[in-house]
């Protein structure tokens, strides 16, 4: 038996890949877990790539028309109650203040104070206090549409939580809207979806699936939700975001009415829409390898990182001088409409342990640079994505680091995609089913599954069988033609084809 190659993440995917999704957070420097309890500590490198989603997201919102506002974290306990369905929903999520001082206790503590008048619920999502600022600002249908986001966070009071996909608080965006039309409300939930896809698919190089969720799944006091769905390399489904269209249940809870060109008082139609920081997570499983993160370049805080080589001072400051200029004619650069991101890792450290500290944080490109190469103006340069490494003339890098970029981009997002269509499948057969998502060793850790396509209907019948097997029905695609078939669970004929899968 040959021996096991070394990987800089121990255990590697295939070994464990929950723990695998610990060690990259851990060796990439993302995040780590704080003192309160589900919470986690986002590290600056984290920050960064999150920060990069945000700017992307945010000039996608603007170019759409949306402006963004803030509303407040505490929302009273009688807003929730006004939409029974949304708080039902969310009850078991909540947490709850209900106190508004500390006093010392008779042990040396500190002891809660001054009971509230009413509770308030730290924010779980804001439809309920937005609502009821939007009954105050708007009166007629010339007030509409009203296009807001906020950039918040968010507390759900989580049993098991993982870092970045599961967290007691985390970071989103929520878009909120109010229409005079249904038509109108209809439209932005489809568009902001469409928004979603194509940041997924274009900046995040992962391949998603549009589609509908099921009355079961919808976000609780919707008509509908639409939501985007990708697979990660376990082959499991994680929702990546969701867009949902309240109808008018949410403006009657909070009275959201305006007068319409006849005189007549309506009810709005309304919509919210989201993404977090799960987005974080949802790319390291995406791309991420063995040997750490792996990062698309129009995500990358750094899209270039140079590493001099030297044996004396001397050849230092020769080495640098070089490695100065190349870093600012590759800033000179543009790759997806903003300067190249360059670092100069000058850093007096041993150069293998350089180098695997940006392995394992994703950097796209490594530029290594020593005497030899300065001999013959050149660079040996290291793909993250690929691991390959050659030689490569400065020039030929300078010129070319657009289109080197592109190529990164692509060659993920061909590989994410490749994944996902040789890990589905139309199934037409209930045994079929249930060998494609039963681990073939026996251990549920075991990596196995994927997305099955099969016609459904929702029945009781369906929903114990899927129990079952821990698998969820992840959303009805919008873009398929309409078929017939057979319900796979009930043997009745269905005209809705779905796709199946185990989800975080």
């Amino acid at each position: 038996m040959g021996k096991k190659p070394k990987t800089a993440i121990e255990p590697t995917r295939q070994e464990d890949y929950p723990k695998w999704y610990q060690q990259v957070i851990r060796a990439a420097d993302l995040a780590e877990i704080s003192p309160v309890r589900g919470c986690m500590v986002i590290k600056p490198w984290g920050w960064a790539i999150w920060e990069k989603m945000q700017q992307q997201l945010d000039v996608r919102f603007k170019e759409t028309g949306h402006e963004n506002a803030y509303f407040p974290l505490f929302i009273p306990v009688s807003f929730l109650e006004k939409e029974a369905e949304h708080v039902e929903g969310f009850a078991k999520e909540c947490a709850v203040v209900t106190h508004h001082r500390l006093e010392p206790d008779p042990e040396g503590g500190l002891m809660p104070a001054g009971p509230l008048e009413e509770p308030l619920v730290v924010r779980p999502t804001s439809e309920t206090i937005v609502g009821a600022m939007y009954s105050k600002w708007i009166q007629s249908y010339r007030d509409l549409p009203v296009l807001i986001n906020q950039w918040a966070n968010v507390v759900r009071w989580e049993m098991r939580t993982r870092m970045f996909l599961r967290t007691t608080e985390f970071l989103w965006q929520e878009g909120h809207t109010a229409h005079a039309t249904e038509e109108e409300a209809l439209e932005e939930t489809r568009q902001m979806l469409d928004v979603y896809a194509d940041f997924a698919e274009n900046v995040m190089a992962m391949p998603v699936v549009k589609g509908e969720k099921t009355a079961d799944e919808r976000f609780p006091g919707a008509v509908s939700t639409l939501t985007i769905e990708a697979m990660m390399q376990d082959r499991k489904a994680l929702q990546a975001g969701t867009s949902h269209f309240l109808g008018q249940n949410f403006a009657r809870a909070q009275e959201i009415t305006f007068q319409d060109q006849h005189g007549v008082e309506q009810f709005a139609w309304t919509t919210s829409w989201g993404v977090s920081t799960r987005l974080v997570g949802a790319l390291l499983m995406t791309h991420s390898d063995d040997d750490g993160l792996v990062l698309p370049p129009r995500l990358a805080p750094r899209h270039v990182v140079i590493l001099p080589i030297s044996k004396s001072d001397e050849d230092r400051t020769r080495v640098l001088e070089y490695c100065d200029r190349l870093k600012k004619e590759l800033e000179a650069q543009q790759y997806a409409g903003e300067p190249v991101r360059v670092l100069l890792d000058d850093r007096d450290i041993r150069g293998g342990e350089k180098k695997w500290y940006h392995v394992k944080r994703g950097v796209p490109l490594r530029a290594e640079v020593g005497l030899r190469d300065i001999e013959s103006d050149s660079v040996f340069l290291g793909r993250r994505d690929t691991g390959e490494s050659a030689a490569m003339g400065r020039q030929e890098l300078v010129e070319g680091i657009g289109t080197l970029l592109d190529e990164v981009q692509s060659d993920l997002f061909s590989r994410a995609l490749e994944l996902r269509e040789s890990n589905s499948s139309e199934i037409d057969n209930l045994d079929d089913f249930n060998s494609f998502f039963t681990p073939p060793g026996g251990d549920t850790s075991e990596i196995h599954g994927g997305f099955a396509w099969s016609f459904f209907n929702e029945d009781p019948k369906t929903t114990e069988i899927l129990n079952q097997l821990k698998v969820t029905v992840r959303c009805i695609p919008l873009d398929e033609a309409e078929r017939e078939g057979t319900c796979l669970f009930t043997g009745k004929p269905s005209r809705q084809l779905a796709v199946f899968a185990k989800a975080y």
